[in-house]
């Protein structure tokens, strides 16, 4: 029986060493993103770490594939902003768990099988913008608070910051032409945390953004009216969340499947990222989602198990109970320098190489995602608009597909075989296609190479009977589809053809 969990799977080779190295690199650059994405919300800041573990570790175990790391991600927490905002921390929590609820739904009726109708250009767009907020958002270190006002680093402060993210730079791209044995950007993080701490130098570090220091998550039922009005105010916001959670996870479980070359289960994740929410839900975390640019950077440290993620997960509560210490002391500077260098190895480049091959409607999608992406930082909105234009260009190019080949049989009856799609966008182009009044007595219309797809297409096929009938002439349909019957017979009060009964064609081996 294959394992369910897979954790240990003996059958598949498995580096601890470099899952190890990778899940320690990967708490390390998730703590300082979710403190910010915290604090930004108004959060208390062990709700981000609360998160980044629960998430995490959840995730690790029962997600729908290896690799993927989940954490307190900024995509969901924007969603809580106003509701946070509006009524408390406590109705955030109540709002988590709802949308874990809804996650669960989708992953157990199978509907995360719909991310395949995200198109490519706007899988480029989705990735490119994304790529631009990961690393604009690593600019705000570069800001500082002086009399109650943000404003830029300048002076010492401010070169002493960009030499020591140069130097984090520097390390992760050449370490790895000398040896991959090691995560470059766990190295980067060590060797800018000792020069800091050896130097003395007077820079940003972990604890200028907030304690990490804490205890273990307490179980916590949400303080709030268990009534129909509470319920109300917290379903637009879980609803969100989990649409924005799923979109983002399921796009990047595909974009985890396209760099290893496997395949992973889109639904057994939406019921971990569920079960996940759920319990932030219930042990004061803020929810979250995968977060791409850690997942890359657990990739790029060479992880491809399940152990890397409960690594980084272990890592985060360690460092809660016992580490926030040491780790208050990180500078804020290696921490920047590794997820800039990710930022740069999210974005699609080869985009540009491909730009004057693809279709100009593409260009425009995965632009328009990427603005939209960067603009409103709402990536489940952006996503949706890129596939909706996607799908209006679709509709307009099929819409010019449909046609006919005409010809009189030898009892003097006009057949039209009709190509191409019969739905809302191509019933201008199939009503042009028929001459009525210079038509025999008798005709018919051949479905060989078409089929009806809508109430559209039921309705073009009404009003052209009623031509037909106007003028004294028989109207025949010959070789539909069985949904085309079926989508016939449903309209049978509002549409009177005559169906021609196909020939049933016997093979060889029935008797």
């Amino acid at each position: 029986m294959k394992p369910y969990l897979q954790l240990f799977d003996f059958s598949k080779k498995i580096n601890y060493k470099t899952e190890i190295l990778a899940g320690l690199t990967v708490a390390m650059t998730m703590i300082p993103e979710s403190l910010s994405f915290a604090i930004l919300a108004g959060f208390p800041p062990l709700t981000g770490l609360y998160a980044a573990f629960i998430m995490g570790l959840v995730t690790a175990v029962l997600g729908g594939r290896p690799g993927l790391v989940s954490g307190g991600a900024g995509a969901t927490v924007i969603v809580l902003i106003a509701l946070m905002k509006t009524h408390g921390i406590e109705y955030v929590f109540a709002a988590v768990a709802f949308a874990g609820v809804v996650q669960i739904l989708v992953g157990l009726f199978k509907l995360g099988k719909f991310v395949r109708l995200v198109p490519q250009p706007v899988m480029f767009g989705f990735v490119n913008g994304l790529a631009v907020i990961i690393f604009m958002s690593q600019l705000e270190q570069f800001k500082t608070i002086v009399g109650g006002n943000t404003t830029w680093l300048s002076g010492p402060a401010l070169y002493t910051m960009l030499g020591l993210v140069a130097l984090t730079v520097l390390i992760v791209i050449v370490l790895p032409k000398f040896t991959k044995a090691v995560p470059s950007s766990l190295v980067a993080i060590i060797v800018v945390f000792v020069i800091v701490l050896v130097f003395n130098i007077d820079t940003k570090l972990v604890k200028n953004i907030a304690s990490v220091s804490g205890g273990f998550p307490p179980f916590h039922i949400p303080k709030i009216p268990f009534d129909l009005d509470t319920l109300k105010i917290i379903f637009p916001y879980g609803l969100i969340m989990a649409g924005v959670g799923l979109t983002e996870g399921l796009l990047t479980l595909n974009l985890v499947d396209e760099i290893t070359e496997t395949k992973g289960n889109g639904n057994r994740e939406s019921i971990a990222q569920g079960i996940a929410n759920i319990t932030n839900g219930f042990f004061t975390g803020m929810g979250g989602c995968p977060m791409i640019a850690q997942t890359l950077v657990n990739l790029s440290a060479g992880a491809r198990a399940r152990l890397s993620g409960i690594i980084a997960a272990l890592t985060i509560l360690l460092i809660i109970l016992i580490g926030a210490p040491v780790i208050e002391r990180v500078p804020m500077a290696a921490l920047v320098g590794v997820m800039m260098m990710v930022a740069i190895g999210t974005f699609e480049w080869m985009s540009f190489k491909v730009i004057n091959k693809m279709p100009k409607q593409d260009i425009f999608i995965g632009i328009s995602v990427a603005v939209i992406t960067v603009w409103l930082h709402n990536l489940a909105l952006a996503v949706l608009i890129g596939v909706i234009i996607s799908a209006l260009v679709f509709a307009w190019q099929s819409a010019k597909r449909i046609r006919a080949n005409q010809f009189k049989d030898e009892d003097g009856v006009k057949h039209y075989e009709i190509y191409g799609p019969l739905f809302f966008g191509s019933v201008a182009n199939f009503n042009d296609l028929f001459e009525v009044s210079n038509d025999p007595e008798y005709v018919v219309i051949d479905f060989k190479g078409s089929r009806i797809y809508d109430m559209s297409g039921i309705d073009a096929l009404n009003k052209l009977t009623e031509k037909y009938r106007n003028a004294n002439k028989k109207l025949h349909l010959r070789f539909l589809s069985e949904d085309c019957k079926r989508l016939l017979k449903n309209a049978e009060d509002i549409i009177e053809v005559n169906i021609i009964d196909d020939p049933r064609y016997k093979i060889a081996t029935e008797k």
